[in-house]
C-alpha cells in the first residue's frame, strides 16, 4: 500500500507557504542584499585593479634600467601571483629572490635559465627581463578594472529597475 506522508500511515498537515515567490520578494530585502553584494564585488574588483595590479605593473617597469644577469628558476609555481623564486649571483654573492606579482614564466621548470634584472643597491628586488614592460600585471589590471566597471554598471541597472518596479507597485496599490 502507498504511504500518505506520515509515520504509520497517518497524514501530515502542511502549512501553506508563498509558493512561486522568491525568498524576500515581499519586502524586497533579498533584492536589496543582492544589490549590496553586487556593489561590494564591483568595489573589490576595482580595488584589486587600482591598489594591487597597477602598482605591480609600475614596479615591473621600474626595473627596466636594472642590472641584467642570467638566473636559474629556483622555486616554481604560479609566478603571476608571486610564487616563483630565482637564484643568481650579484657582486660575488649568491642571491635567491622572489619574482614579483605579475611575473610570467610559470610554465618553466625548476632549474630553467631565466634572464632577470635587479636593482644594484638591492639585488633581492628582481624581475624577469621579459616582464619589465609590465605586461602580465597590466593585463590583469585592465581585466579586473573592466570587470569592476561591468559589475558596477550591472548594479546601477539593477537599482534602476528595482526603483521603477517599486514605484509601479505603489501606483497599483493606491492610497492606503
Amino acid at each position: 500500500m502507498g504511504s500518505t506522508g506520515g509515520e504509520g500511515g497517518t497524514a501530515t498537515a502542511r502549512t501553506p507557504g508563498p509558493y512561486g515567490q522568491k525568498p524576500g520578494a515581499r519586502d524586497g530585502m533579498g533584492q536589496h542584499a543582492s544589490l549590496v553584494m553586487l556593489l561590494a564585488l564591483g568595489l573589490l574588483l576595482g580595488a584589486l585593479s587600482g591598489l594591487v595590479m597597477l602598482p605591480a605593473a609600475q614596479h615591473l617597469r621600474s626595473l627596466q634600467a636594472g642590472e641584467r644577469v642570467q638566473a636559474t628558476l629556483h622555486t616554481g609555481g604560479s609566478c603571476m601571483i608571486g610564487h616563483c623564486r630565482v637564484a643568481f649571483e650579484a657582486d660575488g654573492r649568491a642571491v635567491v629572490a622572489d619574482l614579483p606579482v605579475g611575473s610570467g614564466g610559470g610554465k618553466e621548470s625548476v632549474g630553467a635559465p631565466v634572464a632577470v634584472r635587479y636593482q644594484p643597491d638591492d639585488p633581492r628586488t628582481v624581475a624577469r627581463e621579459a616582464d619589465t614592460g609590465g605586461g602580465g600585471a597590466l593585463v590583469l589590471a585592465v581585466i579586473s578594472g573592466g570587470a569592476a566597471l561591468l559589475v558596477l554598471a550591472l548594479s546601477a541597472v539593477a537599482a534602476f529597475f528595482r526603483r521603477t518596479e517599486k514605484a509601479a507597485s505603489l501606483e497599483t496599490a493606491g492610497p492606503a
